[in-house]
């Protein structure tokens, strides 16, 4: 550094009015600063609701994933029990009958569904 390089030094505001120099110097008040344009609260209005959007998309992909899980568990178990019932009717009854049961039952099912 030399003599001629530009020291750089706070302003000095002088004393307070009030004699409480340790506290930090007060900003004027501006009722009027946080107020921004119309375009600019619109812009942002919509990049709020693109955000919601998309969080609400995600929402409805993961409660889908977790409803397709649920729906195959079900899946599983009544197929597990079915499959056990007719295991049952085996053991009191001819195969041949159980399996013609089995059929009719299938078509049952679908003509009720």
């Amino acid at each position: 550094m030399s003599a001629t390089d530009p020291v750089l030094v706070a302003p000095s505001l002088g004393m307070r009015k009030n004699g409480k120099n340790w506290h930090q110097p007060k900003k004027p008040f501006r009722p009027n600063a946080g107020q921004t344009s119309y375009a600019k609260r619109l812009e942002l209005r919509k990049h709020q609701e693109a955000i919601k959007e998309q969080e609400r998309e995600l929402k409805e992909e993961k409660e889908a994933e977790r409803k397709a899980l649920i729906q195959k568990i079900k899946d599983r178990r009544a197929a597990k029990e079915e499959k056990e019932r007719y295991e049952k009717m085996a053991e009191k009854m001819h195969r041949k009958r159980v399996e013609r049961l089995k059929r009719k039952e299938k078509r049952n099912k679908l003509l009720h569904s």
